[in-house]
């Protein structure tokens, strides 16, 4: 079995993370699950457009207080959201500059996950759909600041583009730890993202794996394999993200298949089964 866990930058982390997002009023509990199931590393957001971050703070603190689980065992990441991508219910003063925002965001995130530290603060999507604006860099100094003043271990973005990467990459003071990007099968899984993230020890993590690929996952091919190992489609792809160095979120609301998520990593896929996965939008 592939270990669960690897160290990224220095620091231990899960390999498999529970995603929170578009759970409302049942995100305390579905969290409090998905610790239980054995989910270590929790994706959420300071958006309460789709997440409720404060729901994922009581379910941390509800296991924390009953002992089963401590501080240093999670990987919590969330994400400052600019406001075009949010509701009414903005988590700083809009008409602030952006670094005060960013400062305000994470307070705010602070408070929401009841903890004094983010192990993974990720830019929500640049503000501008092609390149980096002014107001993206403002937004990152401002969150590389938060990193020097080791109140965040590590630093994301996530809906980013190959082009919008490089040039992060090429200005950042602090590079990204992580990119987190919907994964698309057609795009053999982001391919040449992924390439630019092998190359700058940037892990890859991927979202919708299940939700933007159910038609690829239902060709012969991929179905034949599941069939040999004798596992869920699901549980096939999770592992094929795991084998080619992906970090998959789940967002299952189910206990049930939140349990055979992180039963994946019993899979033994050989090399011809991952690249038949890899390229089954060609085939």
């Amino acid at each position: 079995m592939q270990d669960t866990t690897l160290i990224h930058h220095g620091i231990t982390m899960p390999r498999f993370m529970y995603g929170t997002a578009w759970k409302e009023q049942q995100t305390e509990e579905l969290t409090y699950k998905a610790l239980k199931a054995g989910f270590r590393s929790i994706d959420t957001a300071n958006q309460r457009k789709h997440y409720y971050e404060a729901g994922v703070g009581h379910a941390l603190n509800t296991a924390l207080q009953q002992g089963w689980l401590t501080r240093s065992e999670l990987f919590l990441q969330t994400k400052f959201t600019f406001a075009s991508s949010q509701d009414h219910r903005l988590p700083y003063d809009v008409t602030a500059d952006y670094a005060t925002q960013v400062q305000q965001s994470f307070e705010s995130s602070l408070q929401h996950l009841q903890t004094d530290y983010i192990d993974s603060y990720v830019l929500h999507g640049p503000y501008s759909r092609v390149g980096l604006s002014t107001i993206d860099w403002q937004v990152w100094r401002a969150m590389e600041a938060l990193w020097r003043e080791q109140r965040v271990k590590l630093l994301g973005v996530s809906n980013i583009s190959i082009e919008q990467l490089q040039l992060l990459l090429e200005r950042a003071e602090v590079k990204p730890a992580f990119v987190q990007n919907r994964c698309y099968a057609r795009r053999q899984w982001d391919a040449d993202i992924r390439a630019i993230c092998a190359e700058h020890q940037i892990m890859y993590q991927g979202f919708s794996l299940l939700t933007a690929n159910s038609i690829e996952m239902q060709q012969p091919a991929i179905v034949a394999i599941a069939k040999r190992l004798g596992c869920h489609l699901t549980q096939l792809i999770f592992k094929f993200a795991l084998d080619v160095n992906m970090m998959p979120l789940t967002g299952t609301s189910n206990e049930q298949h939140m349990l055979a998520d992180l039963a994946c990593f019993e899979l033994q896929l050989t090399e011809d089964d991952i690249q038949t996965i890899e390229k089954i939008a060609l085939l």
